[in-house]
């Protein structure tokens, strides 16, 4: 009879369990939705407090990320070395741990012994294989956590687990366009004597990366142009895209030399980017806009347009991209831009295809652009690269024509 009751009671926990997890936090966004599965939690198994702890990005740490009963962790940003301590431990181990008699010597985490907690039961957030977090509850009496006990957090943190990562990877790419979009202006500033235009389109594969684009004047009176690639994806591409960005601008203050500005920026790079690689292509035009000195870290040749002429590639010798290696040699290539002529930038999104050659790409490319506006250059160049399918990587590009004399008087 009592164990029929308890198979009772345990489906009903579940039934409640699957009702709450399954309809009610759906709507929810991750913020809310934890809370209000920890409160759950805490009701289903008469338990204290109730906490969720997740990785950091380095993966060595958990963070206070949800709590119940437990306010503090939260509001003093807890951190706890994985392996170390009890969540520590469950992380680690990447299996339940029962703690009946809570003390000093088996947590680390001074919290959970200054409000008295006596027994805790952990268990781990799992993605596939994969440790995201820590899900524990807690009780302020000596508590025998249970077999059944254990089931059922552990169903709770694995709906957890499938709600975090999925409202994670939203946030984290919605966090990605919207820094990105800060980052790139909507439209170049404008520049006497040069008709400027770009687009930009995330990838919709890989999600946002770390291409970019710029342009700016010089208090020198020289112009900066600007295009690069970050390698990788998603929020921390784009992050550092800003931060190669900005030192970008920095640099380009000091010098007017775009392979100093190169050298500069890529041992910046190695120190404090040491893991990240990144093709950029600089160019300045003289304060007349017809002198033009390139310097490119492994990026692909602009191409130029000029009435009356097929476009033509430009020949600019890539050296290593930045990050690739310490104290690379870096190169200036030196041409004009004739007025009405047009420079257009690109990244590899543009071009790069699966079934074909880069150069290919390129050739097609070329051979697509005539003399036009600046506007009409990037349309034309996206309508003729980007017509099987949506982009699979992200695409940036910049054109940058010079006025006929008469409008640039």
């Amino acid at each position: 009879m009592n164990g029929e009751v308890s198979r009772t009671g345990s489906a009903e926990k579940l039934r409640r369990l699957q009702s709450v997890t399954d309809a009610a936090l759906s709507q929810l966004g991750l913020e809310d939705l934890l809370a209000e599965l920890l409160e759950r939690t805490r009701d289903l198994l008469r338990a204290d407090t109730a906490v969720v702890l997740l990785l950091d990005q380095t993966g060595t740490e958990l963070v206070a990320t949800a709590a119940s009963g437990l306010e503090e962790e939260v509001q003093q940003g807890v951190r706890l070395p994985v392996g170390k301590g009890f969540a520590g431990s469950v992380a680690a181990r990447a299996e339940p741990i029962i703690i009946e008699k809570v003390d000093h010597t088996k947590v680390i985490n001074p919290i959970l012994l200054s409000r008295g907690v006596a027994s805790v039961l952990g268990v781990p957030m799992l993605s596939g294989s994969q440790v995201i977090g820590v899900l524990h509850v807690g009780t302020l009496n000596p508590r025998r956590f249970t077999p059944d006990d254990v089931e059922l957090l552990q169903l709770v943190a694995d709906r957890a687990s499938l709600a975090t990562r999925a409202r994670l990877s939203r946030l984290d790419r919605a966090a990605a366009v919207a820094l990105q979009r800060s980052l790139l202006p909507a439209r170049p500033r404008a520049v006497a004597g040069l008709d400027v235009a770009a687009r930009y389109v995330p990838g919709t594969a890989v999600g946002v990366g770390g291409d970019w684009y710029d342009l700016f004047a010089l208090p020198s009176g020289h112009i900066g142009v600007a295009i690069g690639d970050v390698a990788g994806n998603g929020l921390q591409a784009a992050v550092v895209m800003g931060r190669i960005r900005s030192a970008l601008r920095a640099y380009a203050l000091e010098t007017d030399d775009p392979a100093e500005v190169l050298t500069r920026l890529d041992r910046k790079m190695q120190l404090f980017e040491p893991d990240v690689m990144a093709t950029v292509l600089y160019a300045v035009l003289d304060p007349d806009h017809h002198g033009l000195s390139m310097s490119s870290a492994g990026h692909l040749s602009p191409i130029v347009t000029t009435p009356g002429e097929p476009g033509r590639l430009l020949t600019v010798p890539p050296d290593l991209p930045l990050g690739a290696y310490r104290n690379a040699a870096r190169r200036i290539t030196r041409t004009t831009l004739d007025p009405e002529s047009c420079l257009f930038l690109y990244t590899d999104g543009l071009i790069e295809r699966r079934t074909r050659p880069l150069d290919e790409g390129v050739e097609l490319l070329r051979s697509a652009l005539t003399s036009a506006p600046a506007d009409t250059t990037c349309t034309t160049a996206m309508a003729a690269m980007l017509t099987d399918a949506a982009a699979t990587d992200d695409v940036a590009v910049l054109a940058v024509r010079r006025a006929a004399p008469s409008a640039a008087a």
